[in-house]
């Protein structure tokens, strides 16, 4: 039996080959693997040994040879292909050991263009794919995990199964897909190519098995992309707490695209990837506190996101009801403390909390039979919007209270579900509305949410965002009745007209952003 073993990961890979060794395994290497296995005083041969033509091209060419891959390919069980090795003077090879150069590794640290390239494995996925071809004869390894298994079977049965060969088969091209589906994703963004290509290869790594998904009864796992992720979910450092189910994930990320949309310290509270209050102040406690009165119900098993490190009066705030997950870029040691007496409480580290992903990322939406696939949402207003030349479409220009108001009230609107309506006051939201089927259905059910909670003074001279334009008069009616003085919303609607009069009737002012948001 021989085994071809060339690795950039040589992670086991010593212990692993004196094992082979052991057994009476002959062993062909490449490369830095042949020296690390030659000073490791196992007996070895070199690759050229094999295939009685050097290495060249700076080692671009080694394996890509007959005496390799007719070695792998040979059904055994096929008299012709046996009789031509012999012929050929070619022996087969039965276990091929390979990972590949390190290409993942080299984009991430943004390696020039020409290293990036040089890190293409040409020989490494053919050895592979060649192996896992012939899996009825060749047991093929790509994961260091796996060398404890294949020696196992060898040293207790003198061969690998049948089974655990086609597993390690189905691995190689999981793992060559993915190395090619890497490669193509370079190359797109090294041209600035933001089109959407006629096929679509997406590549994530699992992060983690979930208890279960949305429900009980599904399964599901949470996956990463490829990329420097700062200050996204999947780069979060859980601090203290069970681990995180779907929907905690789910409703996490829900918060977190909404925080980022704010500098000043800000506090988010979310419940089924929906704000349920938001508070914007000097300093972060001032800002919890307008988050939690502004809906002191639906905190209850929220989760709560912060973009400034939560103090120790912050952490007793907190302390004083459930919830689900505190994320934060930072803690004080204190409150670290106060927050880890909770037992169920989970304390997320988001290092660059503010970061936002690349504007060209991908949303996808999956239907049945294929998926929905855009880049995300990463604007706000138009490129050409200036809030200094802010579009008032009435008589009355907003205060600048009202503008601060109608702002923040539009970047909670993006981050609701549709149809949404949102209402501001102060620097905190005081009624959030979303996924109503009908506008006005939104906008009476914000205005009932101010009431019940915060009063029905508090909507005196406050101002609403909508995602969407109004299609009648009757969500800017129903805003006058409330006490509501300003209102921003896209405007592009055959009766913007009908809406602006009533605004002007009711000396309120109105603004159009021309960008819609909405969010399904």
């Amino acid at each position: 039996m021989r085994a071809l073993i060339s690795v950039s990961d040589k992670t086991g890979i010593v212990e692993f080959a004196q094992r082979l060794s052991s057994l009476g395994i002959e062993i062909i290497s490449t490369g830095g693997t042949y020296n690390v296995l030659k000073n490791a005083g196992i007996n070895i041969k070199g690759i050229s040994e094999v295939t009685g033509f050097p290495e060249c091209l700076d080692g671009r060419v080694k394996t890509l040879h007959p005496n390799i891959h007719a070695g792998i390919l040979a059904i055994r069980s096929n008299d012709e292909h046996m009789k031509q090795l012999s012929q050929l003077n070619i022996d087969t090879i039965d276990l091929v050991i390979v990972n590949l150069y390190p290409f993942k590794q080299t984009v991430l640290r943004n390696a020039d263009r020409q290293e990036t390239i040089e890190n293409i494995d040409i020989g490494g996925p053919t050895m592979l794919r060649s192996a896992a071809k012939n899996y009825h004869d060749v047991a093929v390894a790509v994961d260091p995990d796996d060398y404890e298994l294949i020696i196992k079977e060898l040293e207790e049965n003198n061969e690998v199964s049948l089974d655990t060969k086609f597993y390690l088969c189905s691995k190689v091209f999981e793992h060559t897909a993915q190395y090619d589906a890497l490669i193509a994703a370079y190359m797109k963004k090294e041209r600035n190519d933001s089109s959407f290509a006629q096929t679509i290869t997406l590549t994530y790594e699992k992060l983690q098995d979930m208890r279960y998904g949305e429900n009980p009864h599904q399964k599901a796992a949470f996956y990463k992309e490829i990329s420097n992720s700062k200050g996204m979910l999947t780069s979060a450092v859980k601090l203290h707490g069970k681990e995180l189910s779907f929907n905690n994930i789910n409703d996490t990320n829900g918060a977190l695209e909404l925080l980022k949309e704010f500098e000043e310290p800000a506090a988010v509270v979310c419940k089924h990837a929906n704000p349920c209050g938001v508070g914007t102040a000097d300093n972060i406690y001032d800002a919890y506190i307008k988050a939690y009165s502004a809906d002191s119900t639906s905190i209850f098993g929220g989760i709560v996101l912060f973009n400034r490190e939560i103090d120790e009066r912050t952490a007793e705030e907190i302390n004083k009801i459930f919830v689900e997950i505190v994320a934060a870029p930072s803690f004080s040691e204190n409150a670290l403390k106060i927050l880890k007496s909770k037992k169920n409480i989970r304390l997320l580290l988001i290092e660059n909390i503010t970061e936002k992903p690349d504007e060209n990322s991908y949303d996808i939406k999956k239907v049945a039979g294929g998926i929905l696939v855009q880049t995300i949402d990463s604007k706000l207003f138009p490129d050409l919007f200036v809030e200094s030349e802010i579009k008032t479409v009435t008589s009355k220009e907003p205060t600048e209270q009202e503008k601060k108001d109608l702002f923040m009230a539009w970047k909670i609107v993006k981050h609701t579900k549709s149809n949404a309506i949102v209402i501001v006051k102060n620097g905190q939201s005081i009624g959030i509305a979303p996924g109503q089927v009908n506008r006005i259905w939104a906008c009476k059910q914000a205005i009932e949410h101010a009431i019940e909670f915060l009063g029905a003074d508090s909507l005196k001279g406050a101002s609403m965002a909508s995602d969407a334009f109004f299609p009648f008069s009757d969500c800017a009616e129903e805003a006058a009745k409330a006490g509501i003085t300003a209102v921003i919303q896209p405007g592009g609607s055959l009766k913007d007209n009908l809406s602006i009069e009533v605004c002007n009737k009711n000396n309120m002012s109105m603004l159009f952003t021309d960008m819609r948001h909405f969010k399904h």
